[in-house]
């Protein structure tokens, strides 16, 4: 039985993680915090028997044997959180983006390996069935190399916060560490390292912010350069309806998915099915006992700076970069950190 405390009792822990917990037979929350006795409050009514603190600080100075902690407030305080837990012995499992620059990414990177404790990110894209069908395909050949993917994701609106605290979090810059390139940006580039086999070498991006009542951005163009290809990255908070629309081009067939629906090409012949993936919930519980397997796996396997990890930093990376390429007029700029390396 792993014994696991929340950090953040908001939208995705309320909705999402704290909910599969209950499901699991391996898990116990013992501890909740946030700075929001609402919230508090909420997590008392899910969890009456867990231990309850207004701060984090106090979580881990009086929560004695935690195996993990889960880190679900908004992205200026990852990484303090978790190098505090790091230091405690505590495994980390974080909310994306793993944290708003690269320099905190790697303070992380070396606080698991100096603390010999897991840091893993929240990376819950990949275990979509509708991606997971994708990879099968990749790796079954039936589309050749992957060379071109396009990744489009629509939203109306940006995603809201809890009604008790600060609902519009993520349109405040000092807060989220940027629009929607920080706060969605990851799930497309770490899809795009796994369909491409490898990791980008530059970007090219340019970033719009059409409601102009925030400081962050709404919507992103983006373009990665590969060894072997390229991707097209657009991602906007002003569109007309909630959807991803992604495509895979090989060289010998093409992959289209669309939400639940896929079309497959593959030498002349086109195939079309439904793999359901609830696109529409976006607390995304159903995926959530597949990333949570993928965690207990690096935490029982001692892989502290594992794979998911490591594309947690590219990610910032080329979030990093993409802002800087927007300012100075979509330029294509390198990525030179190699995060292999780290």
């Amino acid at each position: 039985m792993l014994k696991g405390a929340i950090v953040g009792f908001g939208f995705i822990s309320g909705k999402g993680h704290f909910p599969a917990y209950q499901k699991r037979d391996d898990v116990e929350i013992l501890a909740f915090a946030d700075v929001c006795p609402a919230r508090l409050d909420a997590a008392r009514a899910a969890a009456p028997k867990a231990r309850f603190y207004p701060t984090w600080q106090e979580l881990l100075a009086n929560e004695k044997g935690l195996d993990f902690i889960d880190i679900s407030t908004p992205p200026n305080g990852h990484a303090e959180i978790a190098l505090a837990a790091l230091a405690r012995g505590i495994h980390v499992l974080c909310e994306k983006p793993l944290t708003t620059t690269v320099a905190e990414a790697k303070s992380l990177v070396d606080g698991a390996r100096e603390h010999r404790r897991v840091i893993f990110p929240a990376h819950n894209y990949k275990h979509a069935p509708v991606v997971k069908f994708a990879q099968d395909v990749i790796r079954s050949g039936r589309i050749g190399t992957v060379r071109a993917v396009t990744l489009n994701t629509f939203r109306t609106t940006h995603a809201k916060g809890v009604k008790e605290w600060r609902t519009d979090w993520r349109r405040d810059r000092k807060t989220s560490g940027g629009g929607i390139a920080m706060d969605h940006g990851s799930h497309s580039f770490y899809l795009t390292f796994a369909w491409l086999g490898s990791l980008p070498t530059h970007v090219t991006a340019k970033t719009l912010t059409l409601d102009r009542q925030w400081d962050t951005e709404d919507n992103l163009n983006c373009v990665l350069t590969f060894p072997n290809g390229f991707a097209h990255t657009f991602l906007t908070w002003t569109a007309g309806v909630r959807k991803v629309v992604y495509s895979l081009q090989g060289s010998e067939g093409a992959l289209v998915i669309d939400d639940d629906d896929w079309e497959l090409t593959s030498n002349g012949k086109l195939e079309k099915g439904v793999i359901e993936s609830d696109w529409m919930d976006a607390s995304h519980t159903r995926w959530f006992n597949s990333l949570f397997d993928q965690f207990k796996d690096a935490m029982r396997s001692g892989d502290f700076v594992n794979r998911e990890l490591r594309e947690a930093v590219a990610c910032i990376q080329i979030i990093e970069t993409a802002y800087r390429s927007n300012a100075e007029g979509c330029r294509e700029l390198p990525l030179p950190l190699d995060v292999e390396k780290l």
